[in-house]
């Protein structure tokens, strides 16, 4: 559930059912997040949000409402981006390398490039529209060798080191950017 509020502007608010108090953090979007108990009313997270203001303010780096609005806005750009781009390059280096895989998934993670699961779904964050294109075919070229190798063993690395030879300089220059959005 999404609360206005006129100071923080979206509060996100999540009933847990295995909560006994009202817990208040910094979500990834750098939105409030409330955690409170599954039976509490819409006016008791307002009057405690009301009455938590000062320690809200005083202990929680919170972005300005605005910029919550511009990172929306940049997400929702890049997701556009991402959908026109990533899973046809996924396409073209799997069958360029002979893998298959199952399913494309886009994710917007604030630490991950990319993940490859035991079903064979490889993830690509949408971050990756941010970086160099030789960076980009690294990350999926990581990640197609996890449907062989579900580690990073030597194996692992000789075969990404087969499809891409300067992976060893690809991976220290990824570290110079930001997954996140």
């Amino acid at each position: 559930m999404i609360v206005q509020d006129k100071e923080f502007g979206e509060v996100i608010v999540r009933k847990n059912p295995l909560s006994n108090g009202i817990k208040f953090s910094i979500s990834t979007s750098g939105r409030l997040q409330m955690s409170v108990p599954k039976h509490a009313s819409d006016f008791l997270v307002k009057r405690f949000l009301d009455r938590n203001r000062a320690i809200i303010r005083e202990k929680l780096p919170l972005n300005d409402p605005a910029t919550q609005r511009a990172r929306d806005a940049k997400k929702k750009i890049l997701m556009k981006k991402a959908r026109e781009y990533l899973p046809y390059r996924l396409e073209y280096h799997a069958k360029l390398y002979g893998y298959k895989y199952e399913k494309c998934r886009l994710t917007h993670a604030n630490t991950r490039w990319g993940s490859c699961s035991s079903n064979r779904t490889i993830s690509l964050n949408i971050g990756l529209m941010n970086i160099p294109e030789k960076l980009r075919d690294y990350v999926i070229i990581h990640e197609l060798a996890h449907l062989n190798h579900m580690d990073h063993s030597e194996a692992f690395w000789a075969e990404v080191g087969s499809h891409d030879p300067h992976y060893k300089d690809h991976n220290r220059r990824l570290k110079h950017y930001s997954p996140g959005v």
